[in-house]
């Protein structure tokens, strides 16, 4: 009935946007980085909670089949080394109203994912492990039962960077806080591909306030809860919180890491483009003196002094001069290279790593049972899609204009040829973020599955035949 009421709502907006009239006004829409403007009744799907629109969106928008493609990872068809029970020994969980968990739920093809989730409407689908045999039969095998296979997943949140941002708190995101994740991507993702040779990776916004990667090379699937632990540990240069400011691990004084430094030189290119003036973490007095628990008390006093020395009215450059918060940063720089020959640059890399440098959350990435939000979820909060992001254009990527799920709904027309193919995303916003997951990660996804099936018939095919 739900979903008859929501057609009906939609059929009607369609018509009074084709014939606007007194009962419309202007309303803005994001597209993009692009603002267009359209007419709107003010009677819109926004009058009903995300939760109420799940089984439209999840019935109409969600794009099972390549969920399916690529959770199969070509076991959907006719290879003769196909696991045609592949897929159905993947654990889904599905979180319902009142933060209900139904965990070990699992299906034999896209179709039936799809139609289970149209009918649950769940807030949040969670995708966990290839188990030994399905999740609904667990318990018939006891001790059995256990996790053979798994995606390498990161998880980073903006709220684990609360005591180092200004812009806002929790469940806050924006433009100015952005940088923070875009750079983390960048890091992990140059660490994942350079030092450990993964290619099959996807980065996607959690929905609110943080990005998730899977890494879904064969080689990285298989990867034992030690192996998991010690890549996580190996990204871990973050260490908390120790006598009153952050503890980076950036090792022994002039014996940095190449992973380490290369994350460094990255740091470098936005702390003052981005990071510094969008933070203002120089004009913040807390933020200031954090900052200067880096450096000794002398060179604390020294640039206390000279900052007070200095104007503090110019944001951004106009007629050239440098942000207020740039500047200062130049002023301590330049105390601490003043009289340390060989720490100096240590010191530095210090307060740029202890502020920016990626806030993994460890015990995501160190279980292979583990579960992890499905990509083009809606966020039950927010309304927003899970979308995947081009890792190369993190920078560019805007948190404010991801799809909603009011948006998508509101620009399916009322019938559509693509219904009867299931890809009615295409005529929305979301087609865009669908291509871009096609493109630039399931492509590759594929072509590894093929040679992976390819590498085991050509086992199969070596292996001497018993056979009298």
């Amino acid at each position: 009935q739900l979903l008859e009421l929501l057609t009906s709502i939609q059929t009607q907006l369609l018509e009074r946007m084709a014939t606007p009239g007194p009962e419309t006004k202007r309303q803005k829409v994001g597209v993009g980085s692009d603002k267009l403007e359209e007419d709107a009744p003010k009677n819109s799907l926004k009058e009903y909670k995300v939760q109420d629109l799940m089984q439209m969106y999840y019935g109409r928008l969600f794009p099972h089949q390549h969920m399916y493609k690529w959770l199969a990872y070509g076991n959907d068809g006719k290879h003769t080394q196909a696991d045609a029970s592949f897929f159905q020994r993947r654990e889904f969980c599905f979180t319902l109203d009142g933060d209900i968990f139904a965990r070990y739920k699992s299906f034999k093809d896209g179709n039936e994912l799809r139609e289970a989730i149209k009918q649950t409407t769940p807030a949040k689908i969670d995708i966990g492990p290839v188990y030994t045999c399905n999740p609904q039969e667990r318990l018939k095998f006891g001790a059995a039962f256990q996790p053979v296979e798994r995606e390498l997943v990161f998880d980073i949140d903006l709220t684990d960077y609360d005591d180092v941002r200004t812009c806002g708190k929790d469940g806050h995101i924006c433009n100015r806080c952005w940088p923070f994740m875009a750079v983390a991507v960048k890091i992990i993702d140059a660490g994942l591909r350079q030092d450990f040779g993964f290619q099959n990776i996807l980065w996607v916004y959690s929905g609110r306030r943080g990005i998730h990667c899977w890494v879904c090379d064969p080689s990285a699937r298989k990867l034992t809860d030690e192996q998991r632990s010690s890549i996580a540990s190996y990204f871990a240069v973050y260490k908390g919180h120790e006598n009153d400011r952050v503890k980076v691990a950036l090792g022994s004084a002039g014996q940095m890491h190449p992973a380490v430094h290369r994350a460094v030189d990255m740091l470098q290119e936005v702390w003052e483009q981005s990071i510094l003036p969008q933070q203002r973490l120089l004009e913040d007095e807390v933020k200031r003196e954090g900052m200067l628990k880096y450096v000794d008390d002398e060179e604390a006093d020294n640039i206390r002094k000279a900052w007070a020395r200095e104007p503090a009215a110019s944001r951004g450059r106009k007629g050239g001069d440098l942000d207020v918060n740039v500047r200062r940063w130049h002023i301590l720089k330049a105390e601490v290279e003043k009289k340390r020959l060989k720490t100096a640059t240590r010191v530095l890399h210090e307060i740029m790593a202890a502020h920016a440098y990626p806030r993994l959350d460890m015990e995501v990435s160190k279980k292979m049972n583990h579960l992890l939000k499905a990509p083009f979820c809606v966020h039950p909060k927010t309304g927003r899609v899970c979308i995947p992001l081009h890792p190369e254009q993190a920078f560019d990527f805007d948190p404010d204009a991801v799809p909603t799920i009011y948006e998508l709904l509101e620009q399916l027309p009322a019938s559509s040829s693509e219904a009867d193919k299931g890809e009615e995303w295409r005529s929305t916003r979301l087609a865009d973020s669908v291509d871009l997951f096609q493109d630039l990660f399931l492509s590759g996804c594929s072509t590894a599955s093929r040679q992976e099936l390819a590498a085991r018939a050509k086992a199969a095919a070596s292996r001497p035949d018993m056979g009298f």
